[in-house]
């Protein structure tokens, strides 16, 4: 199929491009890198009148440092970041899961927040933002606004992004002081969504694991300081509580095995690297 008529808009500025977004509303869609957007354009699941691309604008293209976090701008590519310097030993998360971000020929284009915007709950990125306990950065020509992670994503392909909004950046904390990090997914192919996908942090004694690919969005859980038995109720209640079904993919029963042995995998490395 091919796209229903739009209009293209490249604003040379920020401003114009939230002109662009508080002057169209929900008519309105931002492109970024394209992967997602592009392919739900053809097949006309989106059917905006109005797309303003901010690809190239060079304000958005930024990563940094910025007190304990790392800030990712809007622009900014998966295959930027990947090859960002001191990634594996500052943001260790990200470092292992980028590679599991669709192929190297889509993280050349797909960008990072692009990705949570689309806020499909089989990806790696809203995941590591979720357990992480990130934030978005969201701007409108009426300001400026931070969502953390955890309110964020609302559903499969929702968000609490308002029309007129753009997400401007992403910030994911830095690695903590003795605290381990792990990533763990299935799927039937290396670069396709995730069956199942986990994130684990393991900061001194206290666990945390995020999952992704099994409910509607990211799913974290607080574990606190288990033992082996401990821990292997807690993650069989998770897999329980988070609702799996039968799809095309895989069928619950099979989801709920992977959040109990990926999980078990993802706990094991995280408290094994803890420094």
């Amino acid at each position: 199929m091919k796209p229903a008529p739009f209009d293209y808009f490249r604003p040379q500025t920020v401003e114009e491009a939230l002109k662009a977004l508080g002057d169209h509303g929900e008519a309105a869609r931002v492109l970024a890198g394209g992967q997602s957007l592009v392919a739900m354009l053809n097949m006309r699941l989106a059917q905006p009148a109005l797309v303003v691309d901010i690809g190239r604008l060079s304000a958005l293209d930024r990563i940094a440092v910025e007190g304990d976090r790392l800030m990712v701008g809007a622009a900014v590519t998966q295959a930027m970041l990947e090859r960002w310097p001191g990634l594996a030993e500052q943001a260790p998360l990200l470092a292992a899961a980028l590679p599991w971000v669709g192929h190297f020929q889509t993280r050349n284009r797909g960008t990072v927040c692009g990705s949570i915007a689309h806020a499909d709950p089989s990806a790696e990125l809203p995941l590591c933002l979720a357990v992480l306990g990130g934030e978005v950065v969201l701007r409108s020509f009426r300001g400026r606004r931070t969502v953390a992670a955890a309110r964020f994503f609302t559903g499969t392909l929702t968000t609490l992004r308002r029309a007129d909004e753009l997400i401007e950046a992403v910030r994911f904390p830095l690695k903590r002081p003795r605290a381990g990090y792990a990533f763990r997914e299935l799927g039937l192919r290396h670069g396709d969504f995730a069956i199942c996908a986990v994130g684990a942090v393991a900061e001194g004694e206290h666990l945390r694991i995020g999952i992704g690919g099994v409910s509607d969005r990211p799913v974290v859980r607080e574990l606190g300081a288990l033992g082996n038995e401990a821990l292997d109720d807690a993650l069989n209640e998770l897999a329980w509580d988070l609702g799996a079904a039968d799809d095309v993919h895989a069928t619950a029963t099979y989801r709920r095995g992977l959040v109990r042995n990926l999980g078990r995998q993802a706990i094991e490395e995280a408290r094994s690297c803890r420094s």
